[in-house]
């Protein structure tokens, strides 16, 4: 324990930006008893690691750093050791009988009951188990502490309903819980008037949102709304099911003034044999009739993609299939990920599991193909001047400033001194590089 009569807390977390999310409500509940942040493990008074396990790799990481704790709670029994997210939800007593340093349990649905465990623990100092079957309540108004000042997520609903055979997000996160457009856009109209420029709208599948209020269409009604919140510059959002995307959001999209042209759509495979084994609901063609309706209404758009390498019983034909799609569609962006196996998902227990040698092979194809449609795609914009947002010092050269486009592209350039953080300004592209486009200042 720190030798300050100031508490103290240490916020780690993996996984996702739903994770990051839930971190900021964590830390935001500390906060709200005193507790200030340190980034020291050495002073910290509670310690909380927000957990994930879509990968097993993440998750022997996570294991290892859990066991790291036990030194500093044989230091100080009074550290108070929290495990929270989605290892939290799946592994509950399993997590006290490998780590019994482990003093709380925080289960996915809990996170906004930290408070009151925080208080039963110190009252009693006994192990806590508080992870709920199923979310008995939606609880969006809890005290967050931000990562940024000028960019927040804002969780538009909860869960999934999906169950790609290799996920295990619906068994940790439960089935999709929407919350209302007015209490989202009320949320979003506070964050503009605290200062932030830009929102992303969060959600395990956001096409899903508002199928469990029995309304219709409702996220391309939500993003209308959204966009007449005059407080923000720019909306975000993710992440996008490719099954659940329609023409009517495209439209919403095209014709607002706030949401980005960005289209991040996760295809996961080109193959049909392979995205019906995924039971991703979409086949091939669907896909490249979404990128059509897409590029016709938003030719200047940018789309970028995630993609599994090596799912079980891929062929060489099937891996052809993906590959035939980079060309044919040419994603700015793609974030190229092998097949893992998680244990408690359909394919896990799939024939015909590829070789890793071949996974990762393949991977190196795609990543290599990716790369030059990348660069060739950056490109386009050198001599073109963009509407760049200032999100700060690069880590590397604080000489230069950082920013994002539209279309989430990367931007570096030398400061002229008159930026400020938050501000949205015209930078001319001078060099593309694969993952970076670096420009001037134009006055």
């Amino acid at each position: 324990m720190t030798e300050s009569s100031v508490k103290k807390y240490l916020n780690i977390t993996y996984g996702c930006q739903m994770n990051e999310n839930d971190s900021e409500r964590l830390s935001g509940q500390l906060r709200t008893l005193g507790y200030e942040a340190t980034e020291g493990l050495d002073e910290a008074d509670v310690v909380i690691i927000n957990t994930c396990c879509v990968r097993e790799s993440a998750e022997k990481k996570i294991y290892g750093k859990i066991g790291e704790l036990k030194r500093y709670k044989t230091l100080n029994p009074n550290l108070l050791v929290i495990v929270a997210g989605c290892m939290a939800q799946k592994d509950r007593e399993k997590l006290f009988k490998k780590a019994p340093h482990i003093d709380v349990v925080l289960g996915t649905y809990n996170t906004h009951t930290l408070i009151e465990v925080v208080r039963e623990w110190q009252e009693n100092r006994a192990p806590i188990l508080a992870v709920w079957e199923q979310a008995e309540q939606m609880t969006a108004d809890v005290p967050s502490v931000r990562k940024s000042s000028i960019v927040a997520w804002v969780p538009i609903m909860y869960g999934c309903n999906n169950f790609c055979t290799y996920c295990i997000v619906p068994y940790v996160r439960g089935r999709e819980r929407s919350r209302s457009k007015d209490e989202i856009v009320a949320e979003i109209r506070q964050l503009g008037r605290d200062g932030f420029k830009e929102i992303t709208l969060l959600g395990q599948n956001v096409n899903s949102y508002g199928k469990d209020l029995g309304v219709g269409n409702s996220f391309a009604d939500l993003l209308a709304a959204v966009d007449e919140v005059e407080e923000i510059e720019r909306v975000r959002y993710m992440t996008s099911h490719p099954r659940d995307m329609n023409e009517d959001v495209v439209k919403v999209i095209a014709n607002s003034k706030r949401i980005c042209r960005q289209f991040h759509l996760p295809v996961q495979a080109g193959s049909n044999d392979v995205l019906k084994r995924m039971n991703r609901g979409y086949s091939r063609e669907d896909y490249l009739e979404l990128v059509s309706i897409i590029r016709r209404y938003l030719p200047e758009a940018t789309l970028s993609t995630d993609v599994i390498v090596g799912f079980p019983g891929e062929t060489d034909e099937d891996f052809s299939e993906t590959l035939r799609l980079f060309r044919e569609v040419e994603f700015d962006a793609a974030y190229t990920f092998i097949f893992s196996c998680r244990s408690g998902t359909p394919a896990a227990t799939m024939p015909d599991q590829v070789p890793l040698a071949l996974k990762k092979a393949r991977l190196q194809q795609l990543m290599d193909l990716q790369n030059e449609i990348s660069l060739k795609r950056n490109r386009l914009l050198e001599g073109k001047t963009v509407a760049v947002m200032v999100e700060g010092e690069s880590k590397n050269d604080a000489s230069r400033l950082v920013g994002r486009t539209d279309g989430n592209k990367l931007v570096l350039w030398k400061r002229d001194g008159s930026e400020v953080i938050g501000q949205c300004i015209d930078i001319e592209i001078e060099k593309a590089q694969t993952w970076l486009l670096k420009g001037r200042v134009k006055r």
